[in-house]
């Protein structure tokens, strides 16, 4: 994955302090993940469907 062509997007629920940023970026088939303070660092991704089952999971505070 070519990671300068990739549009990131700032979790709305970063925590104020920036030391608790998630950024998010939706690929064709998958979303990445990485750390705000780290963008050169590490990423993961994952299949929409595990992704949003997460998502969902955190939504309804089983997580």
């Amino acid at each position: 994955m070519d990671h300068h062509d990739i549009h990131w997007a700032k979790s709305s629920y970063s925590g104020g302090s920036g030391t608790e940023c998630v950024e998010t970026a939706r690929l064709s088939t998958r979303t990445a993940v990485r750390d705000s303070k780290r963008p050169d660092g590490a990423r993961i991704s994952f299949e929409a469907e595990p992704w949003a089952d997460f998502l969902d999971a955190l939504k309804g505070g089983s997580l």
